[in-house]
This record gives C-alpha cells, sequence and structure tokens, in this order.
C-alpha cells in the first residue's frame, strides 16, 4: 500500500494531467460509464462527516472528509480526511492519500478546466472573491491555463491577506504577476476579466447591475447549499447557458435553484460540462457568447479520477512511502 502525504501528492502530477484526469471525469459521467451514490453524511452539533464512494475506469475510490467549523478557532483546518483506493479486481487498498490536499487538487482543476474552455484566449487578469485553501488552487490552476498578468484580491472576512498571498507567490514564483488587494467585490469585478468566487455567501457578492458583469467569465465554485448565493440575477440577461457538473447541481446549489424557482433560469439553458467536451472533441464547438457562466458543485469521481493519476505518476516517480501490513 502507498501511502501519499501532500508533498508527495504536490510532486506525483502536474496541473495539466490533473486538469486532463477532470475533463476524463466530466466524460465519464455523463456517458453514464462510472457509480457514484449520493454523499452520505454524519452530522452531530454541526460536526459533519462525509463518504464519497465511486467505482469507474477500472478503480475503487472513497473519500472521507470531516468537516468542522469550529477548527480554525483552535488552530486547526476546517476539512480534513483521506482519499483511499482500491484494487478493481481484489478490493485490496492500494494507496492512501491526504483527502483534503486531494480537494483542493480537483476543485482547483475543475475550475482550470472550466477557465480553459470559457475564458477569452487574450484573458491577463482574474479575481477571486473568497482567500481561503480553495481560493488559493483556483488561482494556481487560473495562472496555469491563461498568461495572467494582475491577480485581484477581495475577502470581506480576512483582516491579513498576507499569508495567502505569500502562499500564491511561492505558488506561481516562475511568473511576473502583479497582486492588488481591493477594497470590496465591485473594484474587484471591475479589473478582472476572470471572476472566481469561493465563498460561503447567502447573498450576492455583486451589484445586480448587467453593464458590470457583461464580457467577464465567471467561475464561482462556493456557495454549495441551496439558501447560498454568489452570483446577482442580473448574470441570467447574459449568458446563454450555465455550465455544471450534473443534474443534481441545480438542487443542490442557490445560484442555480433559486433563480430556476423564479422562473429566471430554465432547464434548457443549464448545461453540462461532459457534454460541452464531447461536442468539442468531435469538432462540435458549442457557441459561447461574450459572457461565461461554470457554476461547480462537485463529485466524487473528480477525486477518483485526480487519486488515480496522482497514485499512478507516484508509482511511476518512486514518491510516496509503501507500507506493508
Amino acid at each position: 500500500m502507498l501511502v501519499l502525504n501532500e508533498k508527495d501528492m504536490m510532486l506525483a502530477a502536474d496541473l495539466s494531467e490533473i486538469m486532463d484526469a477532470i475533463e476524463k471525469a466530466h466524460i465519464i459521467f455523463r456517458e453514464d460509464k462510472c457509480y457514484l451514490p449520493d454523499r452520505y453524511l454524519v452530522c452531530d452539533n454541526n460536526k459533519i462527516m462525509m463518504y464519497m464512494p465511486c467505482y469507474a475506469n477500472g478503480v475503487i475510490g472513497t473519500k472521507m472528509l470531516a468537516e468542522f467549523p469550529e477548527n480554525p478557532k483552535k488552530g486547526l483546518p476546517y476539512l480534513s480526511g483521506l482519499m483511499i483506493l482500491n484494487n478493481y479486481e481484489t478490493g485490496a487498498t492500494e494507496a492512501v492519500m491526504k483527502g483534503e490536499t486531494l480537494t483542493a487538487l480537483r476543485t482547483g482543476a475543475a475550475g482550470g478546466v472550466a477557465i480553459r474552455h470559457f475564458a477569452h484566449e487574450n484573458s491577463h487578469s482574474v479575481g477571486l472573491v473568497g482567500c481561503g485553501v480553495q481560493g488559493l488552487y483556483q488561482l494556481i490552476y487560473a495562472c496555469e491555463v491563461r498568461d495572467i498578468k494582475s491577480i485581484y484580491l477581495f475577502d470581506a472576512y480576512a483582516k491579513n491577506l498576507e499569508p495567502f498571498i505569500d502562499k500564491l507567490k511561492k505558488a506561481i514564483s516562475t511568473k511576473e504577476i502583479q497582486i492588488h488587494i481591493c477594497e470590496d467585490a465591485a473594484e474587484l469585478l471591475s479589473h478582472s476579466e476572470i471572476v472566481i468566487t469561493a465563498t460561503q455567501a447567502r447573498e450576492p457578492l455583486f451589484v445586480n447591475d448587467a453593464k458590470l458583469l457583461e464580457g467577464k467569465c465567471f467561475v464561482a465554485i462556493g456557495s454549495w447549499q441551496p439558501h447560498m448565493r454568489e452570483m446577482p440575477d442580473a448574470i441570467w440577461s447574459l449568458v446563454d447557458n450555465v455550465y455544471t457538473e450534473l443534474p443534481f447541481a441545480c438542487e443542490e446549489s442557490g445560484d442555480l435553484s433559486q433563480p430556476l424557482e423564479k422562473g429566471l433560469l430554465t432547464m434548457d439553458r443549464v448545461k453540462f460540462m461532459g457534454d460541452f467536451l464531447k461536442d468539442k472533441s468531435n469538432g462540435n464547438i458549442p457557441k459561447l457568447g461574450s459572457t461565461r457562466y461554470y457554476k461547480s458543485v462537485g463529485m466524487g469521481i473528480f477525486d477518483l479520477m485526480a487519486a488515480q493519476v496522482i497514485f499512478n505518476k507516484s508509482k511511476e516517480k518512486k514518491i510516496g512511502t509503501e507500507i506493508v501490513w
């Protein structure tokens, strides 16, 4: 059994390989070639244990995450957990890796895939609202797929963004990029061609004015529950469609469920990334308007396919610690 810590995982596969794995996951899901049951949650006093199994592509995997909101006050991570890979033929455990690192890598890669396909080719600026772990990886992938010159940051709750900026600079150290801290989301929006939101907002982050949103690429990865929202209603007058991963996103995220309930969005305008990628690979490039919007809620097959490529690359490079029971 191979044990992979955070350092091992970061060394194993490069960003483009993980994004390729996420693209493959999108297509496998839309072709119904995986078994992806609903997440199983165990909750007690606002503490949540999540279990996410998945079978696909000759691999079995289960991610287990602990979501304990009080942890940051104790100096501990909000999320912690494990990803376990099993042999498809025997069920034997083949690898164990750090679950929160995998979550960051695969969620960042999901945003990276969206930017790879939806952001305008000449985009040089990106803004991030919500400067946590997930936001950090979104920016890392954004800088991988576009020639980013300027990054704009805003966080309504963080009093000091210097630790975040230090981590970001280390991750993108090979690139010459200007980093700016904004006073509010409106300032960030005015400067950014690509806008990433990674918050737990319950109300839209931006003013409900279509002129301020026009022509941008939005990647929304936060606000994953029905009572949460990051985007204002004005977005629906601009985008031809919204792209997401799976139909359940229309129930899980308030950014989709609320406009559907109001009639501002109809299901014929909800498109799935797997279908987009299949069409594009077949030469049938879907038409995109000048304003693009991708809403991510994540799914277990992202974890499985990202873990598989990390595991395979670790074996090739002889990374990690082998353990014999």
